[in-house]
């Protein structure tokens, strides 16, 4: 017999998809760490790396639409800073697919037990 479990997340499809496609790139993976320790401009975010500084908006721009950064602007600067509560959502998602297959070790050492009883 099938057992389909499912992961129950607050976070809607589109949601879903938009966090794990914004953290499938390393340089975006690397700028949301850099903004969880400090907030920076997009201008101090950019000198970390050997792109244009347009290449660098356009990370940070899909970082803001999954809602990991927002941003902020203080005078002529945009400051980035880190979304923890759309992070913690994040993480839950991952914690509830990590629980799925520990669920599903669990069964299939159940199972290979009865085998070997």
């Amino acid at each position: 017999m099938y057992n389909q479990m499912v992961v129950r997340t607050e976070l809607d499809e589109a949601e879903v998809d938009a966090i794990f496609q914004a953290l499938s790139d390393a340089t975006r993976r690397d700028i949301v760490t850099r903004v969880i320790v400090r907030a920076q401009s997009v201008s101090e975010v950019a000198e970390h790396y050997e792109m244009s500084f347009a290449a660098v908006q356009k990370h940070v721009a899909v970082l803001e639409r999954a809602a990991l950064v927002a941003k902020e602007r203080r005078g002529r600067e945009q400051i980035v800073h880190a979304r923890p509560q759309a992070i913690a959502r994040a993480r839950r998602l991952l914690d509830d697919y990590e629980q799925l297959w520990h669920g599903r070790i669990d069964r299939m050492q159940r199972i290979l037990d009865e085998g070997n009883a």
